[in-house]
């Protein structure tokens, strides 16, 4: 059952076997109440047809035949066989109801040689069970004597709208017809048999005629065992097929577990194969290619940003190294600002990779309410104005006060901000002729911080590219001078992760301008 092929194929047969026989099971019972409908319309159609010939044509002798196959009798009151179809023209083979004035269910005294045979039970052979009548009117319902001129319902009654109706058992030749001769009987058969009230010459009497349940019952059977026959037929067929069809749609299924089974951290350039189809398993390696590039990415990158780390590292160390080595050896010769700023630039650097570290690794932002106008002053108080390039604020505050322009706050990380615009300005006085500009407003539900400089700017197809780590477009600047290239890396990392942007275009003086964009409190 570990099989997604299997729990499939034994699912849909399961289904599939449920829904058939509930489905035989109503086709069964359809058939079998139409075709008892049916014989009840055959056995009253053929009691109407013998009443209406019996009340107009008067009373009929024991002599008189009814020309029928169906099994007919016609009873006086006192259950007196007045006429019969052939086989039972004998004794009484009818349920009788008993009630004053109608035919009794018991011969009346001195009718003996007419009552019905009793088996070494007690029972009536060929009587039935003795039940109420299944519908219609029930002849033992009638009350009083039937005297001629009486009515039903205030019409003159001659046949009984109505007919009552009841199952029988009787006895049957070896044609399946029915008999009331004991020596002829070979078994029993059910029928369905309809009773009428008529009037023959001012006598009331009641005509029953019988129509045989035998075919009927016979047909459901054959429907029934043909179905459980074919059942298991079917259940096998539909097991089969989806089986193969099951085995067809998991083949590419398959087919891209072995592949990704081959796949190694060392060999991520491979990729599962795509079926033809445009269903839910050509989406799924579709999907699963796209992660493989992905991570094929991701793990260029990683191997980058450790070779690139590595070599950044090994500048200002192989510096440190040397400096300490030549000061054992010549205490007087070491130069301490040298080795400061090595020192300083390796924190630094070291900072720079943590931070990196940490936004890879999916640190969120704070919930801290920022504001970036208090920022942006206490970063400009902090760079003296002796820097190789000032930095200048323009515009300056609105009349009235941030607050009056709806105020310039931003949720997140104040360090982290601080560390966007310190690189901004790094980067910015680096490569500035005369000035840096800063600005900031509010746009709506933005707010937008630019640092323009009127340096050389960033070629057009170069203006995603530095934001790459250790990427420095200028490489005739030396490593000391130019930083290691990952200012801007972090600044825009730093700005997609508080939900904003940062991008570069050409600045009005002509250099590079630095945008920052963050949604506004």
């Amino acid at each position: 059952m570990g099989s997604v092929r299997v729990r499939t194929a034994l699912g849909a047969t399961v289904v599939v076997a449920l829904a058939l026989a509930a489905a035989g099971l109503v086709i069964v019972q359809v058939l079998s109440a139409g075709l008892q409908d049916n014989a009840q319309v055959a056995a009253e159609g053929k009691a109407r047809e013998v009443a209406a010939q019996v009340a107009a044509g008067g009373p009929p002798g024991l002599a008189q035949g009814l020309e029928t196959d169906a099994p007919v009798q016609v009873v006086d009151g006192s259950g007196r066989v007045l006429a019969a179809s052939d086989g039972v023209a004998g004794a009484l083979v009818f349920p009788q109801f008993h009630r004053a004035g109608a035919p009794s269910s018991q011969p009346t005294e001195g009718d003996d040689a007419d009552g019905p045979d009793e088996d070494e039970d007690g029972d009536e052979e060929g009587g039935g069970d003795g039940g109420e009548v299944d519908g219609g009117a029930d002849p033992g319902e009638w009350a009083g004597e039937w005297e001629v001129g009486a009515s039903v319902g205030g019409a003159p009654a001659e046949v009984e709208e109505d007919a009552g109706f009841r199952d029988v058992s009787l006895r049957v030749d070896e044609d399946g017809r029915a008999t009331a001769d004991p020596d002829e009987a070979t078994g029993t058969a059910d029928f369905r048999v309809a009773a009428l009230r008529t009037v023959s010459a001012g006598v009331p009497v009641t005509v029953y005629a019988g129509s045989s349940l035998t075919s009927q019952r016979a047909a459901v059977s054959d429907v029934t065992w043909s179905m459980l026959g074919w059942l298991p037929v079917l259940l096998v067929v539909v097991a089969a097929v989806t089986w193969l069809v099951t085995g067809r749609s998991l083949r590419p299924v398959e087919a891209i577990r072995a592949e990704m089974a081959e796949i190694r951290a060392s060999d991520l350039s491979r990729r599962v194969p795509e079926p033809r189809s445009r269903d839910e398993v050509a989406r799924l390696a579709r999907t699963t290619n796209e992660t493989l590039a992905a991570l094929e990415d991701a793990v260029e990158r990683q191997r980058r940003f450790v070779a690139d780390a590595s070599h950044e590292l090994r500048s200002p160390i192989a510096s440190l190294r040397t400096q300490l080595e030549v000061a054992t050896a010549h205490p007087r010769l070491l130069v301490v600002d040298d080795v400061l700023a090595d020192v300083v630039r390796l924190q630094g650097l070291a900072s720079d990779l943590l931070l990196l570290a940490r936004l890879d690794a999916g640190e969120r932002p704070g919930g801290t309410r920022v504001d970036l106008a208090a920022m942006v002053r206490e970063e400009l108080a902090q760079r003296h104005r002796t820097d190789r390039v000032p930095v200048v604020e323009y515009p300056e505050e609105p009349p009235g006060g941030w607050a009056a322009t709806g105020g310039v706050e931003v949720v997140g990380s104040r360090g982290q901000l601080a560390r966007v615009l310190a690189n901004l300005l790094d980067n910015a006085q680096r490569h500035a002729a005369s000035e840096v500009g800063v600005t900031l407003r509010r746009d709506g539900r933005w707010v937008a911080l630019q640092v323009a400089d009127d340096g050389p700017g960033v070629p057009e197809d170069q203006r995603e590219r530095v934001f790459e780590r250790f990427v420095r477009l200028d490489d005739a600047r030396s490593r000391d001078d130019g930083g290691a290239g990952l200012g801007l890396a972090i600044a825009r990392d730093v700005a997609v992760r508080h939900g904003g942007s940062l991008s570069v275009r050409r600045a009005p003086s002509g250099g590079a301008l630095f945008e920052l964009l963050l949604p506004a409190v």
